[in-house]
């Protein structure tokens, strides 16, 4: 609990930090319950003596994750450092993706005592924001960190300083990154303690409207150009939605500006696209999907206008793809990278998004699809 004089010591940083509701405890003390190890084995972490421990087998990119995803919050916990000891506390983080500092925040958890602040000093918004100050004991001593995310603002106290106080709309690097993710803590193998670990939810303030999620929402799409002799097939499989064979599943909604979000993951050397502002027929963009690397048009690609960086992602594993559309801009998100952006749209009436299946037995899934308009 914050002391009078914690408070006091506080308020020129962040004028209101009133809360709507109380905090909610993520750790019991006792188990695990609550909390799930991801891309390590399951010995990555552990409880030992009501605190949640890091273990040698906890390499990157092994992490532990909520059980559920926040948008806007008030997090506070302690964490135990004795010598050098590395490692990062993860928020709007998502579900798959190899860096989840790319796609969402990580801030790092390190013992070094710097002086001269660097965007991997202890406390830093890694490995983009340099903290104001560096303040943590490493000694083998607990320390306390809390994060308030209100977007766009971002607020972060280390041992009760303020060490950043950030608006994220007018970071470049950080405005495209998620809004709502996973809370986690990675240890890169060192012997971190994590307790005492709080959240308080604050409002949240983004409007998405599913496009699927479950079988039930195919109702809001519709096949188009299917070929005949390999018509295309969008099998709903559970929450994720698998298309093969030739043809476009499209929605009934048109969209002109918005951001569209979905995890994607296709077979060896697959081939399709995502189109928008799509009229039927040619009249539409297509962003690629297509894993070669030397490709004309690789995945993220503006097809037909612009090549994107190829990504970082392999066959028969999922990847977050973000694409935000707005007037004449669009820009292709993976995995946290801005992989292609293009200021030079012409067709600027809404339009339907489609899902292409662009070669028979070549599948490509999909899941957790959805749209915000902007």
């Amino acid at each position: 609990m914050l002391l009078r004089r914690d408070l006091l010591r506080l308020t020129p940083f962040l004028p209101s930090i009133a809360r709507a509701n109380g905090p909610v405890s993520l750790f019991d003390g006792q188990s695990l319950a609550g909390w799930s190890i991801q891309d390590g084995p399951e010995s990555a972490f552990y409880v030992d003596q009501g605190v949640i421990a890091g273990s040698p087998t906890a390499v990157f990119p092994a992490w532990l994750r909520s059980a559920r995803k926040y948008e806007n919050f008030d997090l506070e916990f302690e964490y135990f450092l004795r010598g050098w000891m590395d490692g990062g506390v993860y928020f709007s983080a998502p579900e798959h993706g190899f860096r989840k500092s790319s796609s969402g925040f990580k801030i790092s958890l390190f013992h070094q005592q710097d002086t001269d602040m660097r965007n991997n000093s202890a406390g830093a918004i890694f490995p983009v924001v340099a903290p104001r100050k560096v303040n943590v004991r490493g000694k083998s001593e607990w320390n306390t960190l809390r994060i308030r995310l209100d977007w766009p603002q971002l607020n972060v106290w280390s041992n009760c300083e303020g060490t950043h106080d950030v608006n994220l709309e007018s970071n470049r690097a950080l405005r495209h990154r998620l809004r709502s993710g996973y809370i986690g803590f990675e240890t890169l193998s060192y012997p971190l303690r994590f307790r005492n670990i709080r959240i308080t939810e604050l409002p949240a303030k983004q409007k998405w409207e599913t496009l699927y999620e479950s079988p039930a929402d195919l109702a809001k799409w519709t096949i188009t150009e299917p070929n005949e002799h390999f018509p295309a097939r969008f099998d709903p499989l559970g929450h994720v939605l698998r298309g093969d064979g030739l043809g476009n599943l499209t929605t009934k909604e048109k969209y002109r500006d918005f951001e569209l979000q979905m995890y994607v993951r296709g077979v060896l050397h697959h081939n399709g696209g995502i189109l928008f502002r799509s009229q039927g027929g040619r009249n539409h963009y297509e962003i690629q999907l297509h894993d070669v690397e030397e490709a004309h048009y690789p995945t993220g690609s503006l097809y037909s206008f612009q090549r994107a960086q190829y990504p970082r992602i392999e066959a028969e594993k999922w990847f977050l793809f973000q694409l935000i559309v707005q007037d004449r801009s669009c820009i292709v998100r993976i995995n946290g990278e801005s992989v292609m952006e293009h200021d030079k749209l012409e067709r600027l009436e809404p339009g339907a998004i489609e899902l292409q299946a662009h070669q028979n037995g070549r599948w490509i899934e999909y899941k957790h699809i959805r749209i915000r308009r902007l």
